[in-house]
């Protein structure tokens, strides 16, 4: 349906793309990954037209429609919010615009109520009738109220924007969706409801995410950016991944015979498969795995951090102790006499519809903003280790340092073989350590935010949105170190997959108070008795 052919594209000497073949087709969800910098958004561009490759060239088949997300979030500023989701089908709202044209002349002539009844016709053949409440039942899935559908997009905030961009793609069914991060400033209800919804899709969809459950969730093929090559694999995310991980220690055992590695292989596709029977995409999924031939498999040859989260001693019994804490900023409750006493060895997931109250409170632990009232207390033997949502102050530009003075500055060992191996866990070797903090990008700072905490080997360490700006490799990375971590951890994590798998507590917090359950975050999340207390508590 939509297919690739000899694609090449470079930026001066850089090459991006090199004679890339591929086909996009059926009723597939194909999740295209890479690693920053490898092409993926400028990939979507090539095959949406919006970007001409150096060479070779993008078919569409005849008579097929693809829709693209927007990414700009003032193209539409002066046009009513149901408009530019119908404006999406392009060929209807062009026959809605003509036909709406024609009824307002003063001078309907015969020719015009002709026209009128040709456009009638096709109107109704694309469901033209049902465009406003469909367009309305898409944006009130994403969460826009209906008071919302009739003001101008400039009357919406960011957030709002976004997603009624999201409808507009939507709308209409279109033959090939393409997706560049659409799960960003969604929420987890709002995710769910997209997830479903390309669930029931019946066409094709490209999407770039780095949300891997939304990922595993969808997707049904891989196409992985690497080293210049797009290659596709059947499966989803956790599929590839763990695939590519057992191809490349196969590919170190070099006393294994061919026949036992292809016995390896097999065997963990059928684990896979039988594992799929549980996804919502049950049947398709398993028949893909099914066919997949062995010697597909190839090993990634992405670099991942080697993120290790090691404590300088072991804590005792005592942990923290929160007591009747409060805060309120700019007259809204961010959370009021919040008790938490925190156990050794507890992975607790801080959640909050507010965003402002889990970032409060960290905080207030970190001695950056006062309670308004109550305390807390860390135990004798805690040391901590604390990433900030916001990190922009630890890269004054004034600071001017290389990122080996830059981190020296953390530790008390001032060694610089000693700084570099930190640094080098996180992929920042030879040249790159005497790059400049003040001009790094956002993930460069995370990383460089994460090698502090692990020099500083603490005990407990507290996380505020870690995987933000991080690509795929590094939020795997990060999130198996927590999971091997011995110690204590509060965090607070947007990455669906990333508080499943590392939470063993989840503490909610609202202006009426909070709830503490010990359970995982799906438990907590699907839990009909939560949401009665929740219900219960606005």
């Amino acid at each position: 349906m939509l297919s690739a052919h000899n694609i090449s594209l470079q930026f001066g000497k850089r090459v991006l793309f090199d004679d890339v073949n591929i086909k996009f087709s059926g009723d597939n969800c194909f999740g295209v990954i890479g690693a920053n910098g490898a092409g993926k958004s400028t990939f979507l561009k090539i095959l949406s037209g919006q970007l001409d490759a150096n060479s070779g060239h993008v078919a569409l088949e005849s008579g097929k429609r693809m829709a693209v997300l927007k990414q700009d979030h003032f193209e539409y500023d002066e046009v009513k919010v149901l408009d530019v989701v119908i404006q999406g089908h392009k060929e209807l709202w062009s026959i809605m615009s003509e036909k709406d044209a024609l009824y307002a002349k003063e001078d309907f002539s015969d020719a015009d109520g002709m026209r009128a009844s040709e456009l009638e016709e096709t109107f109704a053949e694309m469901n033209g009738w049902n465009a406003e409440s469909d367009a309305a039942s898409l944006l009130s899935g994403l969460g826009i109220e209906e008071s919302d559908h009739d003001k101008l997009m400039q009357d919406l905030n960011g957030n709002q924007k976004v997603r009624v961009l999201l409808a507009q793609a939507l709308f209409g069914e279109p033959d090939i969706l393409i997706l560049d991060e659409p799960t960003n400033d969604l929420d987890l209800q709002t995710v769910t409801w997209l997830e479903d919804f390309l669930l029931n899709f019946k066409n094709t969809v490209i999407v770039v995410s780095h949300d891997r459950h939304f990922l595993d969730t969808v997707c049904t093929h891989i196409v992985d950016i690497d080293f210049k090559k797009v290659k596709m694999y059947t499966g989803n995310y956790t599929f590839w991944y763990e695939s590519s991980q057992l191809a490349l220690r196969q590919r170190s055992s070099q006393n294994k015979k061919a026949e036992e590695k292809k016995k390896e292989l097999q065997e963990f596709i059928s684990r896979f498969s039988a594992n799929a029977s549980k996804s919502k995409q049950a049947t398709s999924r398993k028949k893909l795995l099914e066919k997949i031939n062995v010697d597909d498999i190839e090993p990634s040859t992405r670099k991942y951090p080697a993120i290790i989260f090691a404590q300088e001693r072991e804590a005792g019994d005592q942990i923290l102790h929160i007591n009747n804490l409060s805060k309120t900023l700019d007259g809204e409750v961010l959370f009021k006499d919040l008790n938490l006493n925190v156990s050794k060895g507890d992975k607790i997931a801080i959640l909050s519809k507010n965003s402002l109250a889990t970032t409060a409170l960290y905080q207030i632990l970190n001695g950056e903003m006062q309670p308004d009232s109550g305390d807390f207390t860390f135990g004798q033997t805690i040391t901590t280790g604390y990433l900030p949502n916001e990190n922009a102050h630890f890269f004054d530009e004034a600071l001017d340092l290389n990122l080996i003075d830059w981190l020296r500055q953390f530790s008390a060992n001032k060694d610089e073989v000693y700084i570099r191996g930190f640094l080098g866990k996180m992929l920042f070797s030879g040249e790159e350590t005497f790059k400049k903090s003040n001009v790094l990008s956002g993930g460069e700072k995370v990383r460089c935010m994460i090698s502090r905490i692990m020099l500083a080997s603490g005990n407990l360490v507290m996380l505020d949105e870690p995987t933000n700006h991080l690509d795929l490799e590094s939020i795997q990375a990060f999130n198996n170190a927590l999971m091997d971590f011995p110690g204590t951890v509060l965090f607070t994590c947007h990455d669906h997959h990333f508080t499943q798998t590392v939470a063993t507590r989840i503490v909610e917090l609202t202006p009426q108070g909070c709830l503490d359950k010990l359970m995982t975050f799906d438990d907590y999340i699907a839990s009909p008795k939560i949401a009665q207390q929740k219900a219960e508590m606005v």
